[in-house]
């Protein structure tokens, strides 16, 4: 018989803990960044490339996953994970020169992109089908969570160290974890698959997948792109000071815990479509809004701009899961998320970074919420399967 799912929680948020870990871990950049930029006398386009760097790391590791845990089993490379994000934290952390960092960005993306499958395969093998959702809603509350903490962490820790030290202390913590994962932790004592050629042929030949593709990229802009560079915005070009930059972007992310566990309904209620295209017009108005604002209209933006965002990926994940066969639904959903966060996650803070070097970050963070309101013309363009 199955165990109840009471007996689970305990595993359940050790593994939530190390996706909070590995998460942190890529975006804490974002609050690091002025002091990054002072310290090591760069422009903004530069420092905004770095995540375009992570991302491409993060970008292979997440697609080739399954070669790694198809050799060493998916509690092991958890445990890889960690303890590679904790080396390349500490290599980031004492990196003098631009080669150094851009190695270190490649590394970390590389490291952290190997924890995802593997954590999703470890939880649903570990718990019975009928809980899968409240299982995966548990881990889920890391990112959003991850996006609340980091710039309050940051701003702590900062304090007392540099921003050399707050990479050091997390990169520890990661690599703690992992190891203790490697000792005490549950599941995930099997092989992983490794990607199908032929059923990779078979996706890249559905044009939902396609528009999937650039949906998911505008969703990760509005959330994690926009996040990324919003406190090198919000001080460079808005004048606000570093500490309550950085605890103004961290409050505004508590709205996301909520919306997180309330986007499954949403989706449920008002169907797929319905809801992307209301998230498209929501954050694209409320990102263009955070472009203009000035005063107590900047604080308003900045805490509605994340609010609507993450109703976006329940809807996202419904229709890529019923797309093509059943072989193809699952590599949907792997193959997208490297790409969406390529174009979300690396090339939108780069972008971004760019104009602020030409002084128009409002016109770089302005141009990112017209890309998310097209995106409600791409929505529009989907052509739902009947079982979605």
């Amino acid at each position: 018989m199955p165990e109840p799912f009471h007996r689970h929680f305990g595993p359940l948020l050790f593994l939530a803990g190390l996706f909070f870990c590995n998460f942190v871990s890529r975006i804490v950049l974002g609050p690091l960044l002025p002091a990054i930029e002072t310290d090591l006398h760069l422009s903004h386009a530069i420092v905004g490339s770095f995540f375009l760097v992570l991302s491409l790391g993060y970008f292979v590791s997440l697609a080739g996953s399954g070669f790694v845990s198809a050799r060493i089993t998916h509690r092991h490379t958890i445990t890889l994970s960690a303890v590679t994000v904790g080396l390349a934290l500490a290599v980031l952390a004492s990196s003098r020169n631009l080669i150094t960092i851009q190695t270190a960005l490649v590394l970390l993306g590389l490291a952290a992109g190997l924890y995802l499958p593997s954590g999703i395969a470890c939880i649903t093998a570990m718990v019975d089908i009928r809980h899968w959702g409240k299982a995966l809603a548990i881990h889920e509350l890391a990112p959003n969570s991850g996006f609340m903490a980091a710039p309050l962490i940051a701003e702590t820790l900062m304090h007392w160290t540099s921003w050399r030290g707050v990479l050091l202390v997390i990169g520890a913590v990661t690599a703690l974890l992992g190891l203790a994962q490697a000792r005490w932790g549950k599941g995930g004592r099997f092989a992983g698959q490794r990607p199908d050629l032929t059923a990779l042929r078979h996706l890249a030949a559905e044009p939902l997948y396609w528009r999937m593709i650039l949906l998911f990229g505008l969703a990760i802009s509005s959330t994690l792109g926009v996040y990324t560079m919003l406190p090198l915005y919000l001080i460079v070009e808005r004048g606000l000071d570093q500490s309550w930059a950085n605890t103004l972007i961290g409050l505004s992310r508590i709205s996301t815990l909520i919306m997180a566990l309330a986007s499954g309904w949403v989706t449920d209620r008002f169907g797929a479509k319905r809801t992307i295209i209301g998230v498209f017009l929501f954050t694209g108005s409320a990102t263009l809004a955070l472009s203009l604002a000035k005063g107590t209209g900047l604080v308003v933006a900045v805490l509605i701009q994340p609010m609507v965002a993450v109703c976006f990926f329940p809807a996202g994940f419904a229709v890529l899961s019923n797309i093509g066969s059943p072989a193809a639904r699952n590599l949907a959903v792997s193959m997208t998320a490297p790409v969406a966060f390529l174009i979300g996650g690396g090339l939108l803070p780069a972008a971004i970074g760019f104009f602020g070097d030409m002084g128009r970050f409002s016109l770089g963070i302005g141009l990112a919420g017209i890309m998310m309101i097209f995106g409600i013309a791409v929505a529009f363009s989907l052509k739902m399967p009947d079982r979605a």
